[in-house]
């Protein structure tokens, strides 16, 4: 496998972690439209709880793997995922700052990725 494909795979691999740790804040959305302490609030904690426990050991094989500069420059990109779960999932709105942000980090991450190739 190529340089460029090895680098193209941890950045996809890196991207799948960081929308599982995306869900978590998914579930603790819906859990605080719960009523406090339901049994569907537990739940969606607990749910909330068990998505974190495996993004941290998938976080934890990435970053053996990938340098840290670049898997923590890429883990902005969480915010992006959660913007557009945000839309599709809560029906929010997203605004022009909430774009202009997301610009600013898909362009700071490219920077960051790009300096893979040097």
């Amino acid at each position: 496998m190529s340089k460029k494909n090895q680098i193209i795979k941890q950045i996809l691999v890196l991207q799948i972690i960081i929308v599982i740790y995306t869900f978590a804040g998914v579930a603790g959305k819906f859990a605080a439209q719960q009523e406090l302490f339901s049994l569907q609030f537990l739940a969606l904690y607990g749910v909330e709880i068990a998505i974190l426990g495996v993004y941290a050991i998938l976080w934890q094989q990435v970053i053996k793997r990938i340098d840290l500069s670049i898997a923590y420059a890429n883990r902005a990109v969480a915010i992006i995922w959660s913007l557009l779960w945000a839309v599709v999932l809560f029906n929010e709105q997203v605004t022009l700052t909430n774009v202009i942000g997301g610009i600013i980090i898909i362009i700071g991450t490219i920077i960051v990725n790009g300096e893979q190739h040097e």
